[in-house]
């Protein structure tokens, strides 16, 4: 059987992962799993005191503890190099910065896209820039731009590893197999 993975949630995944976040997709059951290195810290403490926290867990019969449990083995299988996990284009891979020149740059509206390179030059660029389309009211051009570059770097990814995906980015449902 083979997996269906959503666009829809790999983008989504992808926007609000942390700069020193990880993401990885389950080949298998085309979940995704996120983790910071924090998590991975937390993912080794677990490990050594595994046993103890199962027992303690049995007695208490917490689900908290259960899911903590399950993410952190998920965590540590993945660091051990499982190969049903693929890890996701990291933030520095996506280069969300090339992203909001390129759609400053393509604009149609010369005198707002000259503001907006303008603005993404120099320390601060992603502040400046966010402030800008608010000022404009082209937030929601910026965001369908945004989501169709990650569409279209996951859809490469996808593909690059024979995953099926369904784009139910804007309601649409195409699969590629």
């Amino acid at each position: 059987m083979t997996v269906t993975v959503s666009l829809r949630d790999l983008v989504g995944e992808l926007q609000i992962l942390p700069n020193e976040g990880t993401a990885y997709l389950n080949k298998v059951t085309g979940k995704i799993v996120a983790f910071t290195d924090d998590d991975i810290a937390m993912a080794e403490t677990y490990h050594q005191i595994e046993d103890e926290l199962e027992d303690v867990n049995e007695e208490m019969e917490c689900e908290v503890l259960d899911l903590e449990l399950d993410y952190y083995q998920e965590v540590n299988k993945i660091l051990a190099s499982d190969p049903d996990y693929l890890k996701l284009p990291s933030k520095f891979e996506i280069h969300e910065y090339e992203i909001m020149e390129r759609f400053s740059m393509s604009y149609p509206n010369k005198k707002v896209s000259d503001i907006l390179i303008g603005k993404i030059r120099g320390s601060g660029a992603f502040h400046r820039f966010k402030e800008t389309i608010y000022q404009y009211g082209i937030e929601n051009d910026w965001f369908q731009y945004r989501d169709n570059a990650y569409k279209e770097i996951l859809i490469a990814w996808l593909e690059s590893h024979d995953i099926a995906y369904i784009d139910d980015m804007h309601s649409e449902s195409k699969a590629f197999e």
